[in-house]
């Protein structure tokens, strides 16, 4: 790997785009290898450089303008997450990243995971059953671990499981040898603009595929098969790698997930539901695609994958169980940012007598979302900050048939909305944080939005 970081920027003038997490490990390789004619970093944010670490001469940028200096240099490192101003293409300079050099160097050996929702799940599931069936895997990506820092631990036959999000993906010329994309929903519009740009950002996934790779992939998003009602050639992307279909309530997939039930070419692996801490059908997909990989890859035994899946603890803030104060239990769902997360735990939590819906509004489409509140059996319906505003104004002037509109409840902040679940949920019910929307210029991140939550019910 340090050698192909080095024949990168041998000579060259470097800039790294974006000075968070990835940024930080970026410029510990680069010194690490070094060979570079120059050095540069450049944020939007103002850098604080402790020159105890970082080298003297090395050039900081930043401001409105920190993407105005690209040209001036010879090969750029950007960061995921950060909208270029015009196409790869139109730059003078190389525009690399991370993950395009980690995946030309492991992607033999990496299983890359996307897809809107539940690519986290997958991911450390996979990374879980895998060490407890000895295969010493290491766990890298979008999960909060830069592949540059975990390339001094990876041998020639260690497997690499890899989250990866969209902007990781949106550039990328490379895929990895066994891809898993998981779905494809509305999302992240305020980066992208339009949804062809996000599909064909995620469908990178497999789109550098070559015979030989495979691709283990949601029937309903299949190389080929329109995506969210896109046809042409956004939506119908080819795979050249074997594509193994998973499906949830499916008759046709060559992986089916039934209940509790996964079925992989004719054999049935039974979930040990009781057992388990992951609860609701969507979970039970992703545990569908782990068996499938797991047996089809790594020809692990059902039997060691059933007691690993066992030992298996969710992650928080995904329909994480907080805790019963005053009867009432309650669930912290705040990774929620999409409407069919907020359904999929709605269906999966019995007695949901409050359900907390809101926050940064990027523009998706609330349709879905208030056909299924209007049927549904939660009493009180609370809707805070932008999104929240939104979904009450839409059902309010144009939803004219939805059902008990007095169950929908105005409050701007997370704190007024837990206050007024706390004074209306009855013994014996549940609430949920699941908010159908990102935390953006309200909380850092949507764990810091759970955290909050978590304390305030607490309290």
């Amino acid at each position: 790997m340090q050698k192909l970081i080095r024949e990168t920027i041998e000579g060259q003038r470097v800039l790294i785009l974006g000075f968070g997490r990835e940024g930080k490990s970026t410029l510990r390789m680069i010194e690490k290898v070094g060979g570079y004619q120059s050095l540069a970093v450049a944020d939007q944010k103002p850098l604080q450089i402790d020159p105890l670490f970082y080298p003297e001469d090395m050039e900081v940028i930043y401001g409105e303008t920190y993407q105005d200096y690209l040209n001036e240099f010879d090969v750029v490192f950007k960061s995921p997450g950060i909208v270029l101003k015009q196409d790869p293409g139109e730059y003078t300079c190389r525009i690399v990243s991370q993950t395009e050099l980690f995946l030309k160097r492991f992607g033999k050996q990496t299983v890359g995971i996307t897809g809107t929702k539940g690519k986290s799940t997958v991911t450390t599931l996979l990374h879980h059953i895998l060490c407890k069936a000895g295969k010493k895997a290491i766990l890298a990506g979008n999960i909060g671990i830069p592949v540059f820092d975990i390339v001094d631990q990876i041998g020639e036959e260690t497997p690499v499981v890899l989250e990866l999000s969209c902007h990781q993906l949106e550039y990328a010329s490379v895929s990895p040898h066994t891809a898993v994309l998981l779905n494809l929903y509305e999302e992240h519009l305020d980066h992208y603009k339009t949804l062809e740009r996000y599909i064909a950002a995620k469908q990178n996934i497999y789109a550098n595929q070559k015979a030989g790779d495979t691709l283990f992939c949601n029937e309903e998003n299949l190389p080929g098969k329109p995506v969210l009602g896109l046809e042409g050639e956004t939506a119908c992307r080819k795979c050249q790698g074997e594509v193994i279909s998973v499906g949830l309530d499916s008759s046709s997939a060559r992986i089916q997930i039934n209940g509790c039930r996964v079925t992989c070419e004719n054999h049935v692996f039974q979930i040990p539901e009781e057992e388990i801490s992951l609860v609701g059908q969507h979970n039970y997909f992703d545990i569908g695609v782990v068996y499938g990989i797991c047996r089809e890859i790594f020809r692990i035994p059902d039997e060691e994958f059933s007691q690993a899946l066992k030992t298996y603890k969710p992650l928080p803030h995904r329909m994480e169980y907080v805790g019963t104060i005053d009867g009432v239990r309650y669930y912290d769902d705040s990774i929620s940012t999409i409407c069919e997360t907020t359904i999929q735990a709605l269906s999966s939590i019995p007695k949901v007598d409050a359900v907390l819906i809101g926050g940064m509004d990027r523009g998706i489409d609330y349709g879905p979302l208030e056909e299924y509140l209007s049927s549904s059996q939660v009493k009180f319906i609370i809707l805070m900050a932008e999104t929240g505003k939104r979904i009450y104004q839409e059902i309010m002037e144009k939803n004219t048939g939805f059902r008990k509109k007095e169950r929908l409840i105005r409050r701007e902040t997370l704190e007024e909305a837990v206050a007024y679940a706390k004074e209306v949920c009855h013994p014996g019910s549940c609430c949920v944080l699941s908010p159908a929307a990102a935390s953006y210029g309200i909380f850092r991140n949507f764990e810091e939005r759970g955290d909050v939550f978590k304390k305030l019910v607490k309290e």
